[in-house]
This record gives structure tokens, sequence and C-alpha cells, in this order.
């Protein structure tokens, strides 16, 4: 789905698709030029489950394609430091305490293995750094999402960032 397209807001198609129950299956890449921050936010609380930039190659375009029909959630490197920028940019929240209690029903291993997700870190390179299988890491993940009623991994994070259990890094002077 493209953002800027003639006719209709595609943001708001992206959101009214996502929120059918009987499109429940249906996954939506942002494919766009325009990877801001605004943009980014837009369309994962729309329900995206991914986005790329349209300067990406053939070979990116089909990978971040069969990434989302995977189930799994994609964002390129430009919309990842834009969200993290606009986090930056929010105030901290009032009690990370009640916050942390979102994250009380998580055992130790999905908090981390969703805090290496939020990090940017893939399912096949979670499974290298903790020496298990990528199915282990898929099943956590997919349990911290059933647990945290998170609709894909790109929701997951940003629980991860919300809740404090990982930080951005400050960027770059």
């Amino acid at each position: 789905m493209d953002i800027r397209m003639p006719g209709t807001d595609r943001l708001a198609s992206t959101e009214t698709i996502c929120g059918d129950p009987e499109l429940a299956g249906t996954r939506i890449l942002i494919l766009t030029t325009f990877e801001t921050d605004e943009y980014v936010a837009r369309a994962l609380r729309a329900g995206a489950s991914g986005f790329l930039g349209k300067t990406a190659s053939t070979d990116e375009l089909l990978a971040a394609i069969r990434t989302i029909a995977a189930g799994d959630s994609l964002l390129s490197p430009q919309a990842t430091q834009a969200l993290i920028t606009r986090f930056l940019a929010t105030p901290e929240p009032r009690s990370h305490l009640a916050q942390h209690d979102i994250l009380a029903g998580l055992t130790s291993r999905e908090q981390e293995i969703m805090a290496l997700a939020a990090e940017g870190y893939s399912n096949d390179d979670i499974a290298a750094k903790l020496f298990l299988s990528t199915h282990t890491v898929r099943t956590h993940i997919q349990r911290a999402m059933m647990k945290l009623h998170a609709r894909d991994r790109a929701q997951l994070v940003v629980i991860a960032y919300q809740t404090g259990l990982v930080r951005p890094a400050p960027p770059p002077r």
C-alpha cells in the first residue's frame, strides 16, 4: 500500500482493512517515499505490518513481502530511526511500575526475546545469539504477542519501548 495515492487516504484504508475481523489474516506492507515519523507511527497504529521505502531493491522488496507473509513485521532502517526519534521526543511516562505490570504475565525468556526483537534482531539472529532454534524463538514471540494482545511484532516492539523493557539509544551526535 502506498501512502500518497490520489482518491483516498491509504492509511485510513489500512485501518479499515486491519480492523475488519473477516480480513484478520491480511498483512499490509507500506511502500512509500515518505519515511517520516508521523507516517510510520500512523501506519503502525492503523495495523500495517511493515514499512519500506521505495528506494528498496527488488530483492529487499521480495524479502519484505516474504517476511510479512510469514507473520513477522518489518521496518526499514529509516522507518526505525524515525520511530525512535519520535519516541525520544515523547515525554517519559509517569509510572513505569504500572507499565511493568503489563509484562508480569510474560516469562523471563519471553521478555528477553521481546527485548531483542525490539532492538531489531530477526528471529534467526535471536536464535543464534541465545543458542535456540528459530522455531523456539518464534514460539516465544507468538506467546508474548498473545499474552499482551499484540496484533503483530511491530506492536510488540512498541509495547517493549512503552513499558521501558528496552530504551532507545540516543541519536548519534
